[in-house]
């Protein structure tokens, strides 16, 4: 598929989305919401010229629970999906998703009221039965990593008993992962995690997931640890595995990787200079439009902000590397924790010397994600900071999204799918 395809598939996707949310609202709810010109969507209608793919994200909200999503090129799951920055990625490209597993009831909130689906979000995966998971093309999982326990397994194949990934990944949740893979043979997957899983136990960990993946099952993997800095002001080092059921002319190396420090805060900061975005979903909870600030509560407090000074400096006399993240516009941050509720420490925002800094906002957390501004918050901000601290960075996934998409879609040889990233 060449990238003229590939863009025709994209643009697809938005107006299907778009004829759907027309259904239900008016061109000037619609430009509304999207703020833009109300020409601009008739435009669209007409298809007198083209509507961006981000756009995909952004209509999918509109449409009322209960509607089944257009058709896409491919089908997909999402497992583990958190807050959905992996559909988001895989959506972009023409993917529609047919399931979806998340056992945290406040991240269901949060998926559910991003993403209007027929399908209800299932709960503990582990306590799903493959069989009722809907075919599917590609699967993708952000699945936690946990110890593997290896010991005994020769003497279980002694015994006779139950051997490969139902013995060596029995009782972790990339057993359920295995599973699933087994039962519905999907054309290809794509899975998520730390960096440390490579080496976690001297290797082993990693070793029987490669060995379940590929000898096992038998598909053909592709592996690479990525910095979200590449694109996004945020360090964060997570390793993807791409598998597929065929072999195909899938490479890493055919990724295209920005310079690290090409985006910096300022790129996700609100801007106080009165042209910071007013945002109907957020309504003044993290930005104060009259003043143009960020609203006081994410300043932090003299005492919070003393203990932090002092645990950095009783660790620099020490010799260790401990302590808060102050950084400035120009920089690029550290990477956000799902503890970052707690104090903030590992990226706090200089605001001179009279000020103390302050916490990033929800809001900010998300760009510095890589989501939208057309992405809800519904929860409190210490559940927003956990679940913005546990997801993806949208804009990688996006450009995996895009390498691999030539070898999702059914009735594509394979064999025959291009090597190169289909740009736009």
């Amino acid at each position: 598929m060449n990238a003229t395809l590939t863009l025709v598939n994209d643009q697809n996707t938005v107006l299907s989305y778009l004829d759907e949310a027309r259904k239900h609202h008016t061109q000037a709810a619609l430009a509304k919401y999207l703020d833009i010109d109300v020409r601009t969507i008739r435009r669209w209608e007409t298809r007198q010229t083209p509507p961006p793919a981000y756009l995909a994200h952004a209509l999918q909200q509109l449409l009322p629970f209960g509607n089944d999503s257009p058709a896409g090129a491919f089908d997909f799951i999402d497992l583990f999906a958190g807050i959905g920055g992996l559909r988001n990625a895989f959506e972009q490209v023409g993917g529609r998703c047919v399931y979806t597993s998340e056992w945290d009831s406040y991240a269901q909130k949060t998926y559910a009221e991003n993403f209007r689906d027929r399908h209800p979000i299932a709960g503990d995966i582990t306590q799903v039965d493959a069989a009722d998971i809907p075919d599917h093309d590609v699967l993708l999982a952000g699945f936690p990593c946990q110890p593997f326990s290896i010991a005994g397994v020769s003497k279980k194949n002694a015994l006779g008993k139950k051997h490969g990934f139902a013995c060596e990944t029995q009782g972790t949740l990339f057993f359920d992962v295995a599973r699933i893979i087994e039962a519905k043979r999907p054309r290809a997957f794509l899975l998520e995690n730390v960096k440390n899983l490579v080496s976690h136990d001297q290797g082993r960990t990693f070793d029987v997931i490669r060995r379940t993946l590929t000898h096992d099952l038998g598909y053909h993997i592709h592996y690479r640890v990525i910095d979200g800095a590449h694109f996004v002001p945020q360090h964060r080092e997570r390793i993807l595995i791409a598998g597929f059921r065929e072999p195909v002319a899938f490479d890493f190396d055919a990724l295209p990787l920005p310079p690290k420090g090409s985006h910096t805060l300022k790129d996700i900061l609100h801007r106080t200079d009165g042209s910071e975005p007013v945002l109907q979903w957020d309504e003044g909870r993290f930005f104060d439009h009259k003043k143009k600030k960020v609203q006081d509560k994410y300043t932090l407090t003299d005492n919070l902000w003393r203990y932090l000074q002092n645990y950095a400096e009783k660790h620099r006399l020490k010799g260790n590397g401990f302590g808060f993240g102050l950084v400035k516009p120009a920089d690029v941050a550290r990477t956000l924790s799902a503890r970052y509720y707690k104090d903030g420490s590992e990226i706090l925002v200089y605001q001179g010397t009279r000020k103390n800094p302050r916490r990033l906002t929800p809001r900010e957390c998300a760009r510095l994600m890589g989501y939208p501004d057309t992405f809800r918050i519904p929860v409190s901000d210490t559940r927003a900071y956990k679940q913005f601290g546990n997801s993806v960075v949208v804009d990688v996934m996006s450009h995996v999204a895009k390498l691999m998409q030539p070898m999702l879609e059914p009735g594509i040889l394979e064999t025959e799918a291009p090597l190169r990233y289909a740009t736009r």
